[in-house]
């Protein structure tokens, strides 16, 4: 991971409330995951994920207890 990344990462990360920064992380992960199963390519846009969180995304229960 170049250092520009690894910075937004943490920044998103970081910006989030601590209540929301285990979500962000587990959406990174498995969007990272989908993006390399579909495209071959870990891209992640942590900025359009980090406005995933705040406007409400969570997993579901299902697919927590998974």
């Amino acid at each position: 991971m170049t250092e520009k990344k690894k910075d937004s990462h943490e920044s998103v990360r970081d910006s989030l409330p601590a209540e929301l920064q285990a979500e962000f992380e587990q959406l990174v992960e498995d969007y990272r995951f989908a993006a390399h199963t579909r495209y071959g390519k870990r891209f992640v846009s942590y900025v359009v994920l980090g406005d995933l969180i705040r406007a409400g995304w969570r997993r579901s229960a299902e697919e927590n207890s998974g």
